[in-house]
Parts: structure tokens; sequence; C-alpha cells
């Protein structure tokens, strides 16, 4: 179960975001894989990597079966350790019904008979595909010779993704009672549940439920445990935890847990603190497992914490021997505006632009965003049509942030443009901001231009947006109200011209 058990495990997953509340936070539910290996690489036989290649383009909704059976009607084989990485590469993509369909074919086809760590991925998959009750109608149907420490371990981490308190911490009481919970990674599920549900008194009392068994905390432990008192602002805790784990002999400290540690003291205000993790958090920034997440990370926080001299140091030091990609540059852009520093963010564009990358719209988009908060409105439109120039478009994000800076200078004539491009190219989850909705439809209905009020709402139904009840029902109150005024006024100037 090895193999499970390390995707359980693979806990220290980074989601930063650039804002002020930059807050890494740690996860034990990722199934991911290390991504740094190529296909050729994951792959030991060449003939299952053309599979997954058939496999991979097909679209979320389609079943992939077909292409399993025509694989064996081709008379091709297939090997267990290949399919399980086919599952685990498709799991990466959180392309979970796909990978539930190829664990469910290499058993129920026979072609090799089923083992409890296949019980254990195939219950996960259920969950994250079916939903938390037919991962139990599944675990309640698994043999009893089945029905090890590790597929218990799979239920406990299905109830911890659904936030089922309740139903994980009756998991681990029968876990217990089989002799199940000895070692951190139960408690490791249990404890990360409770931070994600922010009760801080139960964490405390699984600790010491930990210290009095006997059961050695492991970088997980520590890793949830600093979080819940990052999560706190708890200075104190901060400290405490970042003392045991330097006296931990069988712990090694890593670059992530510096970074999240400075997070914590960024959000206390203690800027001295803060930079003082970040240079150790720096010192281990090579050991990381994706070096470009920490570089990208650890730009953002020297920002957040206005230490423009170390933006720029690490981005110069860091680019020398190291290639920067997208997200770097995106990360560097985001960090000088932090700064407010428009005119070193728009060197860092232009140096990007040159290299000919693979084109990302959020790396204009953050630049036109800065701009357009700056009132500059007119650097921005040449932006967007340097954007055209490369034969890219705008999407909904680009018009976004001209919505927004056209309103906030007053400029609404031109936010109702900007809003229709918006709703345009808008995606299914990109809503306007109901903010700059209400700005526009407000500014139309001031000047009685109901019709472009009614466009608006035409454009937002039209791409499946649910338009505010008030907001429609005003716009036809304002209609009627509009209509009926031209037909009095009509019947006033009639009444005029008779009496001539």
């Amino acid at each position: 179960m090895k193999s499970f058990a390390s995707d359980l495990n693979s806990a220290l997953k980074w989601h930063s975001r650039f804002r002020t509340r930059n807050v890494l936070t740690l996860s034990l539910y990722s199934t991911a894989t290390t991504t740094a290996a190529t296909i050729d690489d994951r792959f030991r036989d060449g003939k299952m990597r053309s599979l997954y290649r058939r496999i991979s383009p097909n679209l979320h909704s389609v079943s992939i079966l077909p292409v399993l059976d025509q694989w064996i009607e081709e008379g091709q084989k297939v090997n267990r350790f290949d399919l399980v990485g086919i599952i685990n590469e498709l799991r990466h993509y959180k392309r979970y019904n796909h990978a539930l369909e190829v664990c469910m074919w290499m058993s129920d086809n026979r072609y090799y008979p089923i083992t409890y760590t296949d019980v254990a991925i195939r219950l996960d998959l259920i969950s994250k595909v079916h939903g938390i009750k037919e991962a139990e109608n599944y675990f309640n149907d698994i043999p009893m010779q089945l029905k090890v420490a590790e597929v218990y371990s799979a239920l406990l981490n299905c109830y911890a993704y659904a936030k089922q308190v309740v139903e994980a911490e009756a998991t681990m009481q029968q876990m217990k009672g089989l002799g199940f919970a000895s070692t951190a990674l139960p408690y490791n599920v249990l404890l990360n549940l409770y931070h994600q549900t922010e009760n801080r008194e139960k964490i405390d009392s699984l600790m010491q439920e930990m210290d009095e068994k006997g059961i050695r905390y492991n970088k997980f432990t520590y890793s949830i445990w600093l979080s819940s008192y990052v999560a706190d602002t708890n200075v104190t805790g901060i400290d405490n935890v970042l003392k045991k784990m330097s006296s931990d002999s069988e712990v090694t400290v890593d670059w992530l847990i510096y970074s999240v540690a400075a997070n914590g003291y960024i959000k206390a205000g203690l800027v001295e603190k803060s930079l003082a993790m970040l240079k150790k958090s720096e010192e281990l920034m090579l050991t990381a497992k994706k070096l470009s997440s920490a570089f990208e990370c650890l730009l953002t926080q020297y920002a957040a914490i206005g230490k423009k001299e170390e933006v720029l140091r690490l981005w110069e030091h860091f680019k020398i021997k190291h290639e920067v990609y997208n997200k770097g540059y995106l990360s560097m852009i985001t960090s000088l505006l932090k700064l407010d520093d428009i005119e070193s963010a728009n060197k860092i564009f232009d140096e990007w632009e040159s290299k000919k990358a693979k084109y990302d719209i959020r790396i204009p988009n953050s630049l036109i965003g800065g701009y357009c908060r700056k009132g500059l409105l007119v650097e921005a439109k040449t932006l967007v049509d340097r954007v055209i120039s490369a034969n890219e478009k705008p999407n909904a994000k680009t018009w976004n942030h001209f919505t927004t800076g056209y309103i906030m200078h007053n400029q609404i004539d031109k936010a109702v443009e900007a809003l229709k491009e918006e709703i345009l190219v808008a995606e299914p989850r990109q809503k306007p901001s109901k903010d700059n909705l209400v700005a526009c439809l407000e500014f139309l209905k001031g000047k009685g231009d109901i019709e472009g009020a009614e466009e608006i709402i035409r454009l937002l139904k039209h791409k499946g947006f649910v338009v505010s009840e008030v907001s429609a029902m005003d716009v036809e109150k304002d209609k009627r109200r509009v209509t009926k005024n031209r037909k009095l006024l009509k019947d006033m100037q009639g009444q005029k011209d008779g009496k001539k």
C-alpha cells in the first residue's frame, strides 16, 4: 500500500495566489503525483505510453472504456504497474471518472486480481466521482479480508475530503478498535480535517492523545499544527512549533515550513520576524521538489512585507541559473504592482514578451489591472492592442479590469461598453462583478437609457447568468414609466396642436 499511502501523504501542496492575504495552506487530500518526469519516463512499457496517449485526448464526459476494450481487441497486452501509472496520471489531472474506469476495468475484466491497494484507490475515486454515500456502499461490500488499515484510511480520507467530521471521527474510533491507528497517518487526516473546519480545541486534544500513545509526529503533523496557528495569527504557537520541529531529529524543516511561518508573522505585522523566516526559506529553496513554485512564492512574500530590494535581488539571482516560467513572470509583475512600481512591472512584461514563450493572458491582464487601478486607461488600452497584435484575444478578466477602472475614475459610459465586452467573452464561471453591474445599470437608468439596461440584462441571460430579480424588475418598472411618460408627452403635444 506504499503507493496509496504516499499519495495520501503528499500534503505540502502549494495553493498560493498573491493577495494581501497570501497564506499557504496544507492539504492531506492531494492525490497528485510528481509531474517532473516526462510521459516517457513514467511508463516502463512503450506500448503503455501509447495507450495513455490514446486515452488522454478524450473529453471528461466521454467514457474511455471503448478505448481500453479496443486495445485488447488489437491483441495488445497490459501490465499492472503501468495501469496503476495511468490511474495516477489521470488522478493528477483530476480526471477522476476516467481513473475510476481504468481501475474497475483492470479488476472487473479479471486482468488482475483485486488487491487492497486497488480497493483503497477505488474507494477514493468513487467518493470523488459518485459521492460519499456511494463510497460507503462500496466499503460495506468489501470482503473482510480486504478491509485492512489502508482501506480504512482511505474511507477516513473520503470523509475528511467531504468535511464530514462526525463520520470521520466514528471511522477513527473503529480504526483504533481494530489496531489500525498506530501511526501518524490517520491522525494527520483527522487533524487536517479539524484545521479545515476551524476546530482548534480538537486539534490540541488529538495531538495530546498522540503524545499519550507515543505516536511520533511527522512533518505533516507539524505542518498542520503550524498552519492552525498561522490561521489564528498565534505568534507564540508558531514560535513553539518551530522550536519543537528544530529539536526533532527525525524531522527535516524544509523551505515551505519557514514560508508558512513567515505568513503567520506577516499577518501579525511582524516584518522583521517574517523577513528572517523568508531568508531561511530561501536558503532551502533549492531542495524544493518544484523549484519554480518556491521561487514564485518567495517573490510574492517579500513583496507582501514591502521589501522591494529583496524582490529584485531574488529575481536577478534566480534567473541567472534557472529558467523562469510564465508563473514566475506573473508573480514578479504582481509583486511589483503590489509595491506600486508599475514602471518596473512594465519592463518585466517587455522581457516576457520578448521571450516569445507560450502566451498566457494572465500576464498582460495583471499589468492591465495595474494600469486601470491607477487610472492609466490609455496605457491599458495600448496593452490590449499589443495582445490583439500577438493574435491573442482579451478575455473576461481583461474587460473586467477596464469596467472596474472606468467606474473608479468616473467614466461610467466607457464602463458600460467594457461590461458588454466582458459578458460577451465570459465563460460560465465568470459572472461579472455585482458592484460593477449595479453601477452600470444605475447609470443607464439615471440617464433614461432603459434600452441600454435591457441590453445588458439580455446579454447576461443569453450567457446563462442568473440576473437579480430586483434589477430586472427595476428595469421593467422604469421601462413602463418611460413609456407612460412618452405617451403622456405625445398626448399633451396632440392637445396643444389641436388647440392651434
